[in-house]
């Protein structure tokens, strides 16, 4: 007999199993990457935004349609990372808000979800462009409003639903000349359609080990712990569990319940969700801190360990350490004076942090290309500045949707996303804030000087490739920009040194070059000397950027 409905129960599972199969992939979809550099990080992307959905989504034991579209939705935008996880959390959004009502999902209810989705998702995006995994998703709602009309049996539809996705993913090359051109698909369009698969595969009642799943680590509040060693256990057991609230719980009581876990404990997380606040803290006193959670309401999954029986106990030490050390940094940023104007930057090596420091910026959040932040640890490190405007430099084209979600999320301050694309474009937006000037004209202002600045980056090619009629072969040094290959070459400074040439034109006024991690300081100032004699009219300077992946970082003004 033909299913004609799914409850939440069979959601969760298929949810589940989507997950699974994108991070079975997600080195796949990786190289799918048009740039054949050793950072190509959709699939990964993707994988920890859908990831962060699934922590919420294991913690809930017999959920609701409600409660599962919650989890589902929270989840995905807090976790969401680089421009395809925003665009995943923003389709997971759509769809949600459109089944969170209903009791179990049929074909009309499912067509209709995937229209909301979509729709969702192109909002989202500033300027959509079609070949991506936009595309996909419109195509896939498209074709499910068909088939809603045409059939009530859930296989028949989904079976068509992926047949047309599988089919408009195949045209993206059509689409996006860039991706014809290095012979691959749409890699978010892909990581969709994996998603997709392993949701059919466990509604067909394919056997799917979840347990595979990692688990997902419980969102944090406060400051990201540090490194430590040798500090005592102060206080012995790990105590967790969920409150369903029944009863007034807005965020006055909350930082009430805080500040009582505070007086009991330590390494505190307090995460609320509507009906749900989950809690961790480490106490010398459970039963005090589950009183108190009673007065809001019943619990459940509570969790008790003695940390000190356990075996890791070094682990432990640290963590203490680390909590102490975290809630210290905090005390002490609420302590200081509220400043006019706050910077969160995104960065990465250690030179390229101490520029941004001497520049002025509060905290650092180290990412970019290899690692995109989450709108997550945006947000918590915009909450550790006590300022009115928090200016976020997201340094990376790929980040900028997730700022711009996190800026969304801040009720205490007013935050401004500069748009810078790379860390020289970051840079410069620093040197060009003015104090006592409005958000709106900084921003105006930081913007337009980032339109002056020219960057280049040089690493090394993962797989042969053709762009723009340049041939490229696995391991070749190439020499890139925002939008091509602009050189390639079998030596690391030959290479640096002609995308320089590249970059540069008669109204070029400075070259900045910075050396990563992997160059000798002898080879880097070998190039600069070689760049001086080049351009003897133009202003040069070189810094230790210490950056990972990519040999030099230049930028061209």
């Amino acid at each position: 007999m033909a299913a004609k409905t799914i409850d939440a129960g069979q959601l969760k599972t298929i949810f589940l199993a989507g997950a699974q199969r994108l991070e079975a992939n997600k080195e796949w979809i990786n190289e799918l990457n048009v740039f054949p550099v050793p950072d190509g990080d959709t699939g990964t992307n993707m994988t920890l935004t859908i990831m962060s959905a699934v922590g919420e989504v294991q913690a809930l034991e017999n959920p609701d349609m409600e409660a599962l579209a919650k989890a589902i939705s929270s989840g995905s935008l807090r976790g969401a990372r680089g421009n395809s996880g925003v665009i995943l959390s923003q389709l997971l959004r759509g769809f949600t808000k459109e089944i969170k009502k209903v009791s179990v999902l049929n074909t009309a209810v499912i067509a209709a979800a995937f229209q909301r989705a979509s729709e969702t998702a192109y909002k989202a995006v500033m300027k959509p462009k079609e070949g991506t995994i936009l595309t996909v998703a419109r195509g896939m709602a498209d074709r499910a409003e068909e088939m809603a009309a045409q059939t009530e049996d859930l296989e028949q539809f989904f079976a068509a639903v992926i047949a047309h996705g599988d089919h408009v993913l195949s045209q993206t090359p059509e689409m996006l000349p860039v991706l014809k051109e290095a012979g691959v698909v749409d890699s978010g369009g892909q990581g969709l359609m994996e998603i997709m698969k392993g949701c059919m595969d466990a509604f067909l009642g394919k056997e799917i080990d979840l347990s595979s799943i990692p688990a997902a680590a419980p969102r944090a509040t406060s400051a990201p712990e540090v490194s430590t060693e040798d500090f005592d256990i102060r206080y012995g057991y790990c105590t967790e569990f969920m409150i369903h609230i029944d009863s007034r719980y807005d965020p006055e009581k909350e930082r009430g319940f805080k500040a009582y876990l505070e007086s009991i404990g330590d390494s505190i997380v307090v995460v609320s969700d509507d009906e749900i606040v989950k809690v961790h803290v480490h106490t010398n006193d459970p039963g005090l801190a589950i009183q108190k959670a009673l007065t809001f309401g019943p619990l459940s999954r509570m969790k008790i360990d003695n940390m000190r029986e356990e075996h890791q106990e070094k682990l432990i030490r640290e963590a203490e350490k680390k909590a102490v050390m975290a809630k210290k940094a905090a005390e002490e940023a609420k302590a200081a004076p509220r400043k006019e104007a706050g910077f969160v930057a995104i960065s990465v090596g250690e030179g390229m942090n101490e520029i941004f420091r001497g520049l002025g910026v509060d905290t650092l959040i180290e990412g970019g290309q290899t690692m995109n932040p989450s709108t997550e640890d945006i947000l918590n490190a915009v909450n550790t500045v006590n300022a009115d405007v928090v200016y976020v430099l997201p340094n990376n084209k790929n980040i900028i949707l997730a700022a711009e979600q996190a800026m969304h999320l801040v009720e205490d301050k007013q935050v401004v996303v500069v748009p810078s694309r790379t860390i020289p474009q970051g840079i410069t937006a620093l040197i060009s804030f003015m104090p006592g000037v409005s958000p709106e004209e900084n921003l105006a202002t930081m913007t337009g000087e980032m339109k002056h600045v020219k960057t280049g980056q040089v690493t090394y090619a993962v797989r042969n490739t053709s762009l723009d009629g340049v041939e490229v072969h696995q391991g070749d040094i190439m020499g890139i920009d925002d939008h091509a290959i602009l050189a390639v070459g079998k030596d690391i400074n030959d290479t640096s040194f002609e995308l320089v040439k590249a970059l540069v034109d008669e109204e070029s006024e400075l070259i900045s070059i910075y050396y990563g991690e992997e160059v000798p300081k002898e080879d880097a100032e070998a190039l600069l000397d070689r760049v001086r004699k080049e351009f003897d009219g133009v202003d040069i300077e070189m810094h230790d950027g210490g950056q990972p992946i990519y040999y030099y970082v230049m930028s061209v003004e």
